[in-house]
């Protein structure tokens, strides 16, 4: 039996999925689309949707996070799972915990957000 109960491990689950999720999303927008490196206005960079989320799956992988990787244009979003077997709290039916959040990041040229 899997139940969902409002513990502590099951809010540092969240937060160490929301941690993973970040990461694995920055990962994936440094993965640019080689064409739109050439443009003339490098402003309008994408990501290539391959290396986006091989990189953001090699993130979360060694995290111990499970997670689906979306790319769309220039953004990036990265639905992160942290699942956990318990010990102690199995004794009253509860047989993992898990934490879930989602993460997105944006492809940039320099540091900014001019013209978007």
């Amino acid at each position: 039996m899997n139940r969902r109960t409002p513990t502590f491990s099951a809010l540092r689950h969240a937060r160490n999925a929301g941690d993973g999720g970040q990461q694995a999303a920055r990962a994936a927008a440094d993965a640019l689309d080689p064409t739109s490196l050439r443009q003339t206005r490098p402003a309008r960079l994408v990501a290539n949707p391959a290396a986006a989320r091989a990189a953001a799956t090699r993130v979360l992988a060694v995290g111990a996070v499970s997670g689906t990787v979306t790319v769309s244009g220039d953004t990036i979003t990265v639905l992160a799972t942290v699942r956990e077997h318990t010990a102690i709290l199995s004794a009253i039916g509860v047989n993992t915990v898990q934490g879930t959040a989602t993460a997105t990041a944006t492809v940039l040229y320099g540091g900014t957000t001019e013209g978007r």
